[in-house]
């Protein structure tokens, strides 16, 4: 019938920052510049991107950094 389309989760928690006026612009002048219409994706794909890489560095392995450069 129609296409097979995955069931986003509902996204029912609010999140909300303060910026100060150069970071505003800073990032106003970035959505203008890649012309980004969407801004709260690009916030939550820029935030989680972020993290996913922050915790892809920081995941525990079973030898500590020194001993696998040997």
């Amino acid at each position: 019938m129609g296409k097979n389309k995955q069931k986003q989760p509902q996204r029912t928690k609010p999140a909300a920052f303060m910026l100060s006026d150069e970071e505003y612009e800073m990032v106003q002048f970035y959505l203008r510049k890649y012309k980004i219409a969407n801004r709260s994706r690009w916030f939550r794909e820029t935030i989680i991107n972020h993290i996913l890489k922050s915790m892809d560095q920081d995941y525990p392995t079973l030898f500590e950094e020194n001993e696998m450069r040997r």
